[in-house]
């Protein structure tokens, strides 16, 4: 037994791991109880065609993540950060709006509607029921509760499966998602960690899963205290290689969509540069020389997202917990963001 296995698991970390053990059946019974709510949502959103989704941290990954399933759905779909909204707004009007914030007390939430109002298509999407957020707009509300936990896991997930209730009521089929949630299949780590042992810093990247990248990215951040970040895929071509080599880790979301084969391109240009690359692979294509491929059954949406997730998060505890000795702890942070 090595000298990791042997230490008291980090307090931080294990509010994480008790969050994370429970995501699942969080996740199906939010999906559940959302219907009725989901079905409002998606009729506002039937009505407008049109979706601002504001949120800020692990809201705004979220938003990012599902920007395109709507999209998909010929709804014009904007995620902007709650912050960005208050200092150089975008219209509201003839929109549906949807506010996220798991704790519903961030202080952009409670500014936003001080401000503005809200508007009659303007939806909460929360995790505490006694929230300023869910008081004050109609909201879904996600089961178990608030997050103790620092790093968002079990919020993520939960939050992606009011999504789920509301694109159900748009008319997706369900069934692939759900089957993800209700059968998760784990994964091994070990060769992803062992590749990233001597990185200082992780890129994280994809295309259509973009919304993921920036996720475990922010998460990656916040318990490594290391300055972990995301690019999209192209962004990541337009200059930004020029940073690659043997201590920047790369993580890379490929699903079973239209751009897996430019996810493919970048993972090949950056094993090239010397960086470890790390592939999380719903597509069902080849892996790729070189990276270290973690294979999930083919999938794309939030099925691919409900696969990917769990197995991100393990990745990111491990990572940070190999670096920091109170890894969960915030030392500059809270949980709930009170001020601006």
């Amino acid at each position: 037994m090595n000298m990791a296995e042997e230490r008291t698991r980090p307090a931080g970390l294990a509010a994480i791991d008790r969050e994370m053990a429970r995501q699942h059946a969080d996740a199906i019974a939010s999906y559940e109880a959302a219907t009725p709510m989901a079905a409002k949502a998606a009729a506002s959103l039937k009505q407008t065609g049109r979706l601002l989704l504001i949120g800020m941290g692990g809201s705004h990954a979220v938003n990012r993540a599902v920007e395109p399933l709507y999209r998909a759905h010929g709804i014009d779909a904007v995620a902007l950060p709650l912050s960005e909204q208050l200092g150089q707004p975008l219209q509201v009007a003839g929109k549906t709006i949807f506010v996220t914030s798991q704790s519903g007390e961030s202080a952009e939430v409670v500014r936003w509607f001080d401000e503005t109002g809200g508007t009659q298509e303007t939806f909460g999407l929360t995790l505490e029921s006694r929230s300023f957020l869910a008081r004050t707009a109609p909201s879904l509300v996600g089961s178990g509760g608030t997050e103790l936990a620092f790093a968002a896991t079990r919020s993520l997930t939960v939050t992606f499966a009011l999504h789920l209730a509301i694109l159900t009521a748009l008319g997706e089929d369900p069934a692939a998602a759900l089957a993800a949630l209700s059968a998760p299949v784990d994964h091994d780590i070990a060769a992803a960690l062992a590749a990233f042992e001597n990185v200082s810093t992780i890129v994280t990247s994809g295309r259509r899963l973009q919304g993921v990248a920036e996720a475990l990215a922010l998460g990656l951040t916040e318990l490594s205290r290391r300055p972990c970040f995301s690019l999209e895929g192209g962004q990541l071509r337009h200059g930004p290689m020029e940073m690659l080599g043997p201590e920047i880790g790369v993580v890379l979301f490929r699903g079973l969509d239209e751009t897996a084969s430019l996810v493919t391109a970048m993972a090949v240009s950056v094993v090239e540069t010397g960086a470890p690359v790390i592939l999380f692979d719903a597509s069902g294509q080849a892996p790729v020389t070189g990276a270290v491929t973690i294979r999930f059954a083919p999938a794309t949406g939030l099925a691919a997202i409900f696969a990917m997730l769990p197995i991100a998060q393990r990745l990111m505890i491990a990572f940070a917990d190999a670096r920091v000795e109170n890894a969960g702890t915030p030392v500059r942070s809270t949980k709930i963001t009170r001020s601006e």
